[in-house]
Parts: C-alpha cells; sequence; structure tokens
C-alpha cells in the first residue's frame, strides 16, 4: 500500500453499543462522548492584581444520548423493561439504582479501533419522534443516560 504521507482520519459512521456485554443493534448515533471535565475555580492573589486558576478536583461526565430506530426487536423490549424498572408509574420504581455499565466501540472496516468505557449508567430520559402522517421519517428513540463515569480505553 502505498504511504501519502498522512493518517486518514476515522470516520463517525461505523460504531457499535454494547450495555452489559450485549450490542444493542439499531443506535444510529451517540453523543456525548467524553473523558471527563474539571471545574476551575479563580483564585486572588491577596495583594496583588491576579488571580490563579486552580482544579477544583471533582470529575464531572458529560450524559451520554443515544438515538435508535424503534424497529420491534429485542433491544426495543430491553430499553423498555430497563426504563419501566426505574420509572414504575406506581412508585415503586428503583430510580438510579438500576445501573448499568458499557461501551462504546468505534470500529474502522470492521476492526475496533476504540473503545469508551462507561460504568454506573441510568435512563434518565427516554423520547420518541413525533408521529406525523403525513412523513416517511423513521421512529426513533432517544436515550439520555447519565453516567458515573467514562474513559478512553
Amino acid at each position: 500500500m502505498a504511504d501519502f504521507g498522512f493518517n486518514e482520519a476515522y470516520r463517525t459512521d461505523e460504531f457499535v453499543v454494547e450495555i452489559e456485554g450485549i450490542e444493542s443493534p439499531g443506535i444510529t448515533k451517540v453523543d456525548g462522548l467524553s473523558e471527563g471535565e474539571i471545574d476551575a475555580i479563580d483564585q486572588p492573589d491577596g495583594g496583588a492584581n491576579i488571580t490563579h486558576k486552580i482544579s477544583s478536583g471533582i470529575i464531572k461526565y458529560d450524559d451520554l444520548t443515544l438515538e435508535r430506530n424503534m424497529d420491534g426487536s429485542q433491544a426495543d423490549a430491553d430499553f423498555k423493561t430497563w426504563f419501566d424498572e426505574m420509572f414504575k408509574l406506581d412508585g415503586t420504581g428503583t430510580g438510579s439504582q438500576m445501573r448499568r455499565n458499557g461501551s462504546v466501540v468505534k470500529k474502522q472496516f470492521g476492526q475496533e479501533v476504540l473503545r469508551f468505557a462507561f460504568e454506573g449508567a441510568w435512563i434518565k430520559s427516554s423520547k420518541f419522534t413525533s408521529l406525523d402522517a403525513a412523513s416517511s421519517d423513521l421512529m426513533k428513540q432517544t436515550i439520555v443516560l447519565a453516567v458515573e463515569r467514562m474513559y478512553r480505553v
């Protein structure tokens, strides 16, 4: 293969999401991949006209948003079961105690090239596309996961 003097960037279209080691088919978009963020605190220097930036030491992670096609598959039932366990209408749901671990796996030409692992995820929200008789759009579900930790493996 010829060397053109540059590396071709990864494309964003080939990925899978695994939750508890099981691939979740139908996911068409993932948003919120992050290695974390630490707030900066402004600390004034007494008697001087400057401030220093110091770390708060608290790492925060973005919510992970999954967009998926609704297709009647087992994945539809799995996400519904997880949601139902958390948010029972009678108030007996477990809420954020029902957490799962998983990964977003980036592939390039079928080979894994990058993996973001997440831990302690729970469903923060589940929404569906609008139904429109004049449209031929696909029905999608958007699931927002609050994550405890996320890191690149």
